[in-house]
């Protein structure tokens, strides 16, 4: 089985009104949706780059939330929030809902009005929800990769992962070391508290994972296209 990012870009019409928000916000550029289920009324988990107050104004674009409950954390804010609907265009949840694959969590979306989503499944399977995908928005697929039962979850959300780069970057991760978690969060715009926080979390999941599992995911594979 393979294991594909998929890489889309919204029309005008067919972006969530929440990501429609995003796009429009200085102060915020990604949301990941964490956690969701399989039913309009299910309470759903998502990670936004920004603060408990951005946060509220953004979620305000979602109209059928019922409650939200927003916890400060990891250097943004997690919301939980309970919606009467889904607000998702009617034609993609569509596909989605026929898709045969499975998604796997977290679909990112960004201020630049793309997102991210990775699914798992055979490469028919794969192919037909691209060709199903591509009818509705402009898809790319970002990276194809076998996949493994033991690290199917991405060890890194896309902050810590820029952390991590801006570490390399700026030679902390040098021998000697060359910079320092300062210098970190100047490249990233960030307090130095939340730089080192996301440094640590990072560090924390990338050693989870190298002891974990027994043996790395597979390389390239080629389009699924």
């Amino acid at each position: 089985m393979n294991r594909v990012a998929f890489g889309v870009t919204y029309p005008p019409e067919r972006i969530h009104p929440l990501h429609r928000r995003l796009t429009r916000v200085d102060d915020a550029s990604r949301m990941e949706l964490l956690a969701w289920g399989p039913t309009d009324e299910v309470t759903t988990l998502s990670w936004f780059d920004t603060s408990p107050e951005t946060t509220r104004g953004l979620l305000a674009a979602v109209e059928s939330a019922a409650t939200t409950a927003l916890v400060a954390e990891d250097g943004g804010t997690y919301a939980f929030v309970r919606q009467t609907r889904f607000e998702f265009d009617d034609a993609l949840l569509a596909a989605v809902a026929g898709a045969r694959v499975a998604f796997l969590p977290p679909v990112t979306f960004r201020g630049d009005g793309t997102a991210t989503v990775e699914a798992v499944g055979e490469r028919a399977a794969l192919s037909e929800f691209y060709e199903t995908l591509d009818e509705l928005v402009d898809v790319r697929v970002e990276r194809v990769r076998d996949f493994r039962r033991g690290g199917s979850t991405p060890a890194l959300t896309d902050r810590r992962r820029e952390a991590v780069a801006a570490a390399s970057a700026v030679g902390y991760y040098d021998v000697p070391r060359t910079g320092t978690v300062a210098d970190v969060a100047a490249e990233l715009d960030c307090a130095k508290s939340t730089a080192g926080e996301l440094l640590r979390r990072a560090e924390a999941a990338l050693v989870d994972e190298f002891t974990s599992r027994e043996s790395l995911d597979g390389g390239e594979n080629g389009c699924v296209r």
